[in-house]
């Protein structure tokens, strides 16, 4: 129980003049004689009741507060790039500015100046992982086709190759059927863009799918017997096998459907630019805050032992800083 200032001097007045010794007195009071003794140095040592008053527990000043003017470079980074999420915008901060932040002191930051906004798609949930999981690049490639429309046109439909330990979009090609065959000309441009086709390897990348009509046909299983790749499908009606694929295909949908699409060559323009940024530019909070580029060409531990590097500088700043102010 707290109490006001006033009743801690009713308090001590009463003990002082009372004829039972201090801790018997407090106890019937009600208070510990610990915090009674705290009440009463407090007092005489600053001499009034207002050194009675409840003191705030938070520090004035602490040792790892980001500087006013970091501060305000973040917000200036938020606005020039209000697409960003605090997240996002944690490591692009640390990695232009040399200076660590961290996602949840970012976070605070942009909701203190009214800058988090709720997304406006829907999430959706797969399961939490796969049974099976990749430990290097080109070991297993998930596929896939989703539908685009184009005004006056109709419907075409996107093939994507997507690493399943990376999630680089390794290639893609727009449609008009989902037939084997657009299957294997999208397989042959992951092909040759990973290198595959070009060098020995021991083992070619495995296919995940799931069953549409394009990946059961046997046109498709000759052609990737004649390439030596194995082929596996999804349990029927269980899309969460090939989850990080329908992840894909949410996120360019949550950007290409924005505007309406007139002419094939601008839907191709809007996947390739997007396909681009979510390669090179887009951190994955799975991949510890990297892009799919930096896993699949294997700069990602070197990127991480650098942020982890400017990470210490950062808070050894931050000390000594606080030092000289507290000195």
């Amino acid at each position: 129980m707290r109490y006001p200032a006033s009743e801690k001097l009713e308090i001590i007045r009463i003990v002082e003049q009372s004829h039972l010794p201090v801790r018997r007195t407090s106890t019937h009071l009600g208070v510990p004689p610990a915090t009674f003794y705290r009440w009463y140095d407090r007092y005489q040592a600053d001499g009034g009741p207002e050194a009675l008053a409840d003191r705030p527990s938070r520090p004035d000043r602490v040792w790892n507060r980001i500087p006013d003017a970091v501060r305000g470079r973040i917000i200036d980074l938020a606005l020039a790039e209000p697409e960003l999420s605090p997240r996002e915008l944690a490591v692009r901060f640390t990695e232009r500015g040399r200076y660590f932040v961290s996602e949840a002191s970012v976070y605070r930051l942009l909701k203190a100046h009214d800058l988090i906004t709720s997304p406006a798609f829907i999430v959706v949930k797969a399961a939490d992982e796969f049974h099976t999981k990749t430990t290097a690049p080109n070991q297993l490639w998930q596929t896939d086709f989703t539908y685009l429309k184009v005004v006056g046109w109709g419907w075409f439909y996107l093939s994507t190759v997507l690493d399943d330990f990376s999630r680089y979009i390794v290639a893609w090609k727009l449609c008009a059927t989902m037939a084997a065959s657009d299957v294997s000309d999208t397989l042959e441009l992951a092909l040759a863009a990973s290198g595959c086709s070009e060098v020995g390897v021991r083992h070619r990348p495995r296919l995940l799918s799931d069953n549409g009509p394009g990946y059961i046909a046997d046109e498709l299983a000759n052609w990737l017997a004649s390439k030596g790749m194995q082929h596996v499908r999804g349990a029927p009606c269980h899309p969460q096998t090939q989850g990080k694929i329908e992840r894909w295909h949410r996120t360019l949908k949550n950007r290409i459907l924005l505007e309406n699409h007139y002419l094939p060559g601008d839907l191709q323009a809007r996947i390739e630019a997007f396909v681009t940024h979510y390669n090179h530019q887009r951190c994955h909070e799975s991949l510890s805050n990297l892009t799919p580029a930096d896993v699949y060409f294997g700069r990602g531990q070197t990127i991480l032992l650098e942020r982890e590097r400017i990470k210490r500088h950062t808070i050894r700043q931050r000390r000594l800083l606080h030092q000289r102010q507290a000195a």
